[in-house]
């Protein structure tokens, strides 16, 4: 009843706006007198003008709540209702007002002069509403500078003044934006750019900066974070559009800035209809389904509904929990979760022929660099030998896609865990080129929040009161969050081409420094920060391409597309784990270094001297001279082989010494025991 009463007093007035329009009109331009408003004209032009005016109002959408109030439809909607009330009334001039000398210009004029008042009377409505409306403030409410007088920073700016006991209330705005310097959005003016903030401050008593800002880029929320903090203010941003569009948060709900804020890219964005398709009723397989990657994988996967979607691990406890954020119940009863270890190549044979998936995605690794920096033995036999078992497990039940997660460590590997992920790179190459479907690996930086992540053990470290450890002031890293790795590994698989690495374009490195200051700044009292120098293995910066790896994004503009020299599993099944890991350490680095000399130059075509064609079954992986594999001490003699190799022209002719020493000695000799003897004879 109260909205047709309503909307019967927008109509009523309306009507009172054509009227008044047409008289004032006619009025000032002497085209109507007092002796000319007969009777009869009246009870012509009234009737007519109300119905017109009326029936174009209905036809625009104004009396039917199609159009929110003061919006740019409700203005455009009133345009056209005069524009077609004019019209008619035009039309009908000669009917209506007959002897008139102007009716033209009385019906143009009365047209303006009545969408004027129609558009005046809504407006004035609107802000009454508006500032009855507006609550009043918490008493102890925050003051803050909004920065970003767009629409972010005006959405924001509004609901915190109509919304009742906020704990915000804006009292200025900044903007880079010259042309808004004299904006003012419910009163609140803008009072600079961002050289302004400290100035802003003083003038307004702010304590907070909220970075109102829609698609803000990684570079800007450092650097407005930076100033906020350098003029005393807190920094703050608004939700992002994703949790803005899907309701987990509101315009209003600002939040400290999270170190992906800080990232300095755009995120990924996934043609999630060509993923869905790819994934739908499939048989899919996820090795490492208990870990940080693999876990979001399932869940991701999960929503695409495929005909079976088997999670393996050797971590009870990992399944356990990845079960039970899949399904909401965890007995660990159904066939969907597999207890086995990819070092067991007979146990990963067994698994892939009972469940015969179509799509692999290879999460399970070691991927601690100081660990195995001490135990290389253990990469060789998880990630090399593991990544083995489950390649050739694959192949052998005919899979159509197999997914290899990488890291940008085997960028120009200069560790343990950079060599055995590069090794396993190019050994899903290889394979690529044995069996049908297609094989290819992904690779990308630290992930935010993955379990051992550089910022968990900082969160853990700022938690405990410090020190927090740092190895060196200048080092950086490329981040993701979990879910955009997830998203990449997903479209590898429908976009990566055979035997290639996809690689993402991850915007600028961020110092970790910068991140334990963050994490710092967020807690209350001094939390020390001690740098403790680069650890064995570690760089001061990662590579995202190897040398002589090209950028070529030939589908997606922020996934590069990277050919892989394949290595043959032979090359690394002679290795031998028991060594000394000074010895296991520098096969591994041998073998990924072959990529290196073959990507730059022959990629597809014959391999070189320093390529893995050169190697096979009792052959160094380096040097591709033959091994006595019969030996008992062989493995030392391929290493010594491989150390006088790597040794210049002259370590060449003392390989082929050895060479022949391997193959031609008893068991009982030892062919390695004069290298050393030699090398430095030699020196």
């Amino acid at each position: 009843m109260r909205r047709a009463a309503r909307r019967a007093a927008e109509v009523g007035f309306d009507l009172a706006a054509w009227i008044i329009g047409l008289l004032v009109t006619g009025w000032a331009i002497r085209d109507i007198t007092g002796s000319s408003v007969t009777v009869l004209m009246v009870a012509r032009v009234l009737p007519a003008t109300c119905v017109l005016a009326a029936g174009c109002g209905l036809l625009a959408g104004l009396y039917r709540g199609r159009h929110q109030r003061g919006s740019f439809d409700e203005v455009l909607a009133i345009s056209v209702a005069a524009f077609g009330t004019g019209l008619f009334l035009v039309v009908l001039a000669a009917v209506l007002l007959p002897g008139q000398r102007q009716p033209m210009r009385t019906v143009a004029g009365g047209t303006v002069l009545a969408m004027l008042l129609m558009l005046g009377a809504r407006y004035v409505l609107l802000a009454v509403r508006h500032r009855a409306r507006a609550g009043q403030p918490a008493p102890a409410a925050v003051r803050v500078i909004v920065f970003g007088a767009g629409a972010a920073g005006c959405l924001l700016v509004r609901s915190l003044i109509r919304q009742p006991g906020a704990d915000y209330i804006p009292v200025a705005l900044l903007d880079d934006d010259p042309a808004k310097r004299r904006l003012r959005v419910c009163g609140v003016p803008v009072l600079g750019d961002r050289t302004r903030i400290g100035e802003a401050a003083a003038r307004t008593g702010a304590t907070v900066m909220v970075i109102a800002i829609a698609r803000p880029s990684g570079p800007a929320i450092r650097d407005l974070t930076a100033d906020a903090e350098k003029h005393g203010l807190v920094p703050k941003v608004i939700p992002s559009v994703s949790e803005l569009l899907s309701g987990s948060a509101r315009i209003e709900g600002v939040r400290d800035p999270r170190i992906s804020d800080l990232l300095g890219r755009s995120p990924v964005q996934t043609d999630l209809a060509a993923v869905a398709g790819r994934f739908a009723g499939k048989q899919i397989l996820v090795t490492g389904a208990g870990g940080s990657i693999g876990s979001e994988l399932c869940r991701q996967l999960h929503r695409f509904g495929p005909a079976k979607l088997i999670m393996l691990d050797r971590d009870e406890s990992a399944l356990h929990a990845t079960q039970l954020d899949l399904h909401g119940r965890a007995l660990l009863d159904s066939d969907d979760t597999v207890l086995a270890d990819i070092r067991d190549p007979r146990r990963i044979s067994q698994v892939f022929a009972h469940y015969r998936p179509q799509i692999v995605f290879h999460a399970a690794a070691l991927k601690h660099l100081p660990l195995l920096e001490r135990y290389p033995g253990e990469a060789l036999k998880t990630n090399v030998w593991g990544t083995l078992n489950v390649l050739r497990a694959a192949a052998a039940c005919g899979a159509e896609a197999f997914v290899n997660i990488s890291t940008d460590k085997a960028a120009d590997p200069v560790s343990v865990l950079g060599y055995s992920k590069r090794v396993a790179e190019r050994l899903t190459a290889d394979m690529a080129g044995r069996a049908g479907g297609t094989y290819l690996s992904v690779r990308f930086g630290n992930v935010l929040g993955s379990r051992g992540s550089v910022l968990t053990a900082l969160s853990a470290q700022v938690a405990a009161g410090g020190p927090v450890t740092v190895t060196h002031p200048e080092v950086t890293r490329y981040f993701m969050t979990a879910d955009e790795a997830v998203q990449l590994v997903l479209q590898a698989a429908v976009i990566g081409r055979d035997g290639e690495v996809l690689v993402l374009d991850m915007g600028e490195q961020v110092r970790i420094v910068d991140i334990a200051r963050r994490l710092v700044a967020a807690v209350p009292g001094q939390v020390e920060i001690v740098f403790t120098g680069l650890r064995p293995g570690e760089k001061l910066a990662e590579d995202l391409l190897g040398h002589g790896e090209r950028d070529d994004r030939p589908y997606h503009p922020l996934i590069r597309h990277v050919p892989v020299q394949p290595l043959p599993p032979e090359a690394v099944m002679s290795l031998d784990p028991a060594l000394g890991p000074g010895h296991v350490r520098t096969e591994l680095s041998s073998c990924a270094s072959v990529a290196a000399r073959g990507s730059a130059g022959e990629a597809g075509g014959a391999g070189t001297a320093g390529s893995a064609d050169r190697t096979g079954p009792g052959c160094h992986p380096v040097t591709g001279r033959a091994v006595h594999v019969g030996h008992p001490r062989a493995a030392q003699a391929a290493d010594a082989i491989a150390g006088a190799a790597l040794a210049g022209d002259a370590g060449e002719d003392l390989a082929r010494e050895i060479a022949a020493e391997a193959m031609s000695s008893g068991p009982e000799a030892d062919p390695a025991a004069g290298v050393l003897t030699r090398l430095s004879e030699g020196s």
